[in-house]
């Protein structure tokens, strides 16, 4: 890889960290409705903690000018309320115009989530369009495993003097009787 791609990817990386910071994405109130614990009704939990990320620049499919998209594997610390890691891959692109660029991802989750352990997968979009963020980070449907199955919900990832946490809301439904 040339040093024009590696400074390139490293700029990607930059925006893609700042995509994270979004903290009106997500409303912050959850329901705590003591009526959703009846049978067949679904209550919204927020797991809240702290995360590491490392994300590493690979090389781009062709050696070129180009690097777009720039392409990362993600690997995560999670503590708090979910106790685990994940891996994933990122692409991610900037645009000539300053503070405009997009990424995707799609990480896998191992651990535990306020004491249930399993896995899960997140999906990421994040778009900056001329400076203001937008990130969406979802649960995959169907992608919980174990005590996780039916595990649905979106991630806040909130950045801020260089350090990352999240809040988490989710709901946990038993899809088991579900799926035929």
């Amino acid at each position: 890889m040339n040093n024009r791609s590696f400074a390139t990817v490293g700029i990607v990386v930059g925006i893609c960290l700042f995509l994270g910071y979004s903290p009106a994405a997500y409303p912050q109130t959850v329901s705590k409705d003591s009526s959703a614990a009846h049978k067949g009704e679904v209550m919204t939990t927020r797991a809240t903690g702290t995360f590491e990320v490392k994300l590493t620049p690979q090389p781009p499919e062709k050696e070129s000018e180009d690097a777009t998209p720039g392409r990362m594997l993600i690997d995560k610390q999670f503590h708090g309320d979910l106790e685990g890691t994940s891996k994933g891959q990122m692409l991610a692109a900037m645009t000539a115009v300053k503070g405009s660029a997009g990424y995707v991802a799609i990480e896998k989750v191992s651990g535990k989530l306020h004491g249930r352990t399993g896995t899960f997968v997140f999906q990421h979009s994040g778009i900056m369009n001329r400076g203001v963020p937008q990130l969406s980070v979802t649960v995959v449907p169907d992608s919980g495993t174990g005590e996780l199955v039916g595990l649905s919900g979106k991630m806040n990832i909130i950045i801020a003097d260089g350090k990352h946490s999240y809040e988490f809301d989710y709901t946990l439904t038993d899809t088991a009787s579900e799926v035929k």
